[in-house]
């Protein structure tokens, strides 16, 4: 009965099966894979549940690797295997049938059938493993950039490694450099992003003149909003500023407006200038969706103009928008300040990438001033600008290779400076003597460079630029000699506008014979008379190169740099320092570099603020340590009482507080130290162009302080060749 009945359940079964076939044919007919699949997805994600653990050791034994666990090395979770069977093949099955093979897979199933069963099985499960790859790449092809965060934490496997594009970094500097002079081979970009046309005010915003609205013209209104937008700036409270705006202002007027609006002073930019107030505060309370949104839109710029192709190496940018137009500022007393930047066209861009490249295009309508293919030079487009007739150009990211290798090469041509120094400091002491004026004035001023590392200045038009000067333009009035000053001799004080407009004030005592020539120099002269009238920089640069090949007045200023971080990271670090210590004599050698190089600012406008903050949470900090103690001490005397394993755990609880809260103490100690040092003095220009980053890398990897804690992420990659080269034995 038993092996009948077996015989009578196992045949009902072949045709229950053979008209679930014919119906699961019809079914097709009338609805499409994707409908079955959401309608009975559900059913079929309980069925599987209970039939993984059944199945499972058959899965491994029968069909080698499941459906679900490829899925699970590729997403990180489990889904169920009727949602991986996407066929394009033309044929559409349906979820009944996926249950169909289920079922063919119980034990029943194989002990009747098994071969039919097994070769069956085993093609359809090769077939679709093979069908879910290729589904998988395009599903993969379709997800949104959200899930970013997730394929972060993936750190082996599957595609996800693809991401983590900075380990597959550009080793350039490991590679043969062109010895031909040129630059590049190949060079293709997208060329540069125009800032958007001008968009009129609205009507309801008007301009007055004298009192009355009136309406501009649209050129005279976009160089009138320039001005607006300025109105809270110091800038339009100077008259040298207010006067060229004005000018050029009219310049942009129709002639009618011209004979109305002839005084700045008449004019009230009151309305458009809170117009633009409010545009501003918008922007600033915009919803989290909106800022997404134009992230996005900046980012997909970024991709298409952001970076360019070199020698088969995908190169980041650094700057490919064109400035908007506006007004210039300039530095300190810039007697140009307050022009009008006309807006970059099309017409004016000279383009150069290679002959075999896709050129860029221009916007439509427009054409590009030329292209070029000069592979000997680094810029990909240039331009000059109205205002001082200097040219422009966008050129690479300084993590490219092209700026390590420049990088790279200032700073081995300090280091050969650092062989033949002595030779050089010999000779220009020996010229001190010299029966010639201008070797006697090329001696000193090369002096004055390599002790006080001073600019070497260039000669500039007159009344065209800010009255900046460096050491070989200097002029009668910016030293005067004191043969004795505070103790000390052969005094000589320099007052003068460097770069930039900041101001080089320094009393210094120089050698007898330097201050006797300075007198000679100073002989018969007005004040506003050339201190080294028979001195120039090419003079000067051109007897350097004489003396060391490479040699220029800047290398003395990158050699003096470097060599005093180094000598100051010996003297300053101490192997008792914890990192926040470190990090203090680092800063503290760096800031030595900066005054010696005149790398000033103004206090931030939140340093009193931000101090003041610190300071909050150094006194919360110390009635938490003063808490602490006191908990200690209490639990030490419990213990000595008590004698119990559990007051003594308690005791080294309280001990450990007190040493955490107590370097956290420190910590903050330290960083208000060392803002409060830092006030006025600008670390990173030194840090980034004249500081060998070597011997800072040197210095972390020496000393077992994190990298991080010296270079940001993009200043780590500015210097990725040097974090890879240098080793703790590193010497400038």
């Amino acid at each position: 009965m038993e092996s009948g009945s077996l015989d009578y359940n196992s045949q009902k079964h072949k045709d229950k099966h053979k008209d679930r076939e014919h119906k699961r044919e019809r079914d097709n007919s009338k609805n499409g894979n994707s409908e079955h699949r959401r309608s009975s997805e559900k059913k079929h994600r309980e069925k599987e549940k209970e039939q993984l653990k059944r199945k499972e050791k058959q899965k491994e034994e029968k069909f080698h690797s499941s459906d679900g666990k490829y899925r699970d090395k590729e997403n990180g979770f489990v889904s169920p295997p009727s949602i991986k069977v996407e066929e394009d093949n033309g044929y559409h099955h349906s979820i009944k049938h996926e249950k169909s093979l289920k079922r063919e897979r119980d034990e029943d199933e194989y002990k009747h059938n098994p071969k039919k069963v097994k070769v069956e099985n085993e093609k359809k499960v090769k077939k679709r493993k093979q069908e879910d790859e290729s589904d998988y790449e395009e599903r993969e092809e379709r997800k949104p950039k959200k899930r970013t965060k997730e394929e972060k934490k993936v750190t082996t496997g599957g595609k996800k490694k693809v991401k983590n594009e900075p380990e597959e970094k550009w080793k350039w500097w490991e590679e043969e450099r062109y010895t031909d002079g040129s630059k590049w081979k190949f060079l293709e970009h997208k060329g540069p992003v125009f800032p958007p046309p001008y968009e009129p005010l609205p009507g309801h915003i008007r301009f007055y003149y004298d009192g009355k609205a009136m309406k501009l013209s649209p050129g005279a209104e976009e160089v009138a909003t320039f001005y607006a937008k300025m109105l809270d700036h110091e800038y339009t409270t100077k008259d040298i500023f207010r006067k060229n705006f004005f000018k050029d202002w009219k310049k942009e007027m129709t002639s009618e407006e011209k004979s109305k609006i002839t005084e700045l002073k008449k004019c009230d930019f009151t309305e458009m200038h809170e117009y633009f107030k409010a545009q501003s505060e918008a922007r600033k309370q915009m919803s989290k969706e909106e800022k997404q949104k134009t992230k996005e839109e900046n980012e997909r710029i970024l991709q298409e103009y952001g970076y360019c192709v070199m020698d088969n190496h995908r190169e980041r940018i650094g700057n490919f928008r064109i400035e908007p137009p506006g007004l210039f500022r300039g530095r300190g007393d810039h007697p140009k300040m307050g022009k009008l930047k006309r807006r970059i066209r099309p017409e004016d861009i000279i383009i150069n990438c290679s002959k075999d490249s896709v050129y860029p295009k221009p916007p439509p309508g427009t054409r590009w001033k030329e292209v070029r293919h000069d592979n000997k030079v680094t810029w990909l487009v240039s331009w000059t600008e109205n205002i001082q007739g200097s040219i422009k150009y966008i050129m690479l990211n300084p993590s490219s290779r092209i700026k390590g290798e420049k990088d790279w090469q200032k700073y081995e041509t300090a280091r050969r400076l650092k062989k033949c120094v002595e030779r050089i400091r010999a000779q220009y002491r020996e010229d001190w003597r010299s029966k010639e004026m201008r070797i006697r004035q090329r001696a000193v001023a090369l002096y004055f460079i390599d002790k006080l590392a001073l600019r070497a200045g260039n000669e500039k038009d007159e009344g065209e630029t800010a009255d900046t000067v460096g050491c070989c333009s200097l002029r009668v009035e910016h030293i005067k000699l004191y043969p004795q000053l505070d103790g000390q001799d052969y005094v000589v004080e320099f007052d003068f506008l460097g770069k930039d407009s900041i101001r080089y004030y320094n009393k210094i005592p120089v050698e007898k014979r330097v201050f006797k020539n300075l007198q000679l120099f100073l002989e018969n002269k007005q004040s506003e008379d050339d201190l080294f009238d028979r001195l120039n920089t090419s003079i000067l640069n051109k007897h350097l190169q004489e003396l060391m090949d490479g040699l220029t007045a800047k290398v003395f200023r990158t050699y003096n740099a470097s060599i005093t971080l180094q000598q100051q990271l010996k003297e300053l670090t101490s192997p008792d320092e914890n990192i926040p210590e470190k990090i203090l004599s680092y800063n503290r050698a760096n800031r030595a570099v900066a005054l010696l190089c005149n790398h000033q600012r103004a206090p931030p406008k939140t340093f009193e603020k931000s101090m003041q903050n610190l300071q909050t949470k150094i006194d919360e900090k110390k009635k938490q340590l003063s808490a602490a103690k006191k908990e200690h001490k209490a639990a030490k005397a419990d213990a000595k009482t008590l004698r119990d394993e559990k007051s003594k755990k308690a005791v080294e609880m309280k001990k450990k507080a007190v040493q955490r809260i107590s370097e956290q103490l420190m910590k903050l100690e330290v960083q208000a130290t060392d803002r409060e040092e830092n006030k006025q003095i600008a670390l990173g220009t030194s840090k980034l162009n004249y500081l060998d980053p070597r011997i800072s890398v040197a210095w972390c990897k020496k000393w077992g302080v994190p990298i991080e804690k010296i270079y940001n992420k993009t200043q780590r990659e500015k210097f990725a060749w040097a974090i890879d080269m240098a080793d703790e034995d590193f010497e400038f």
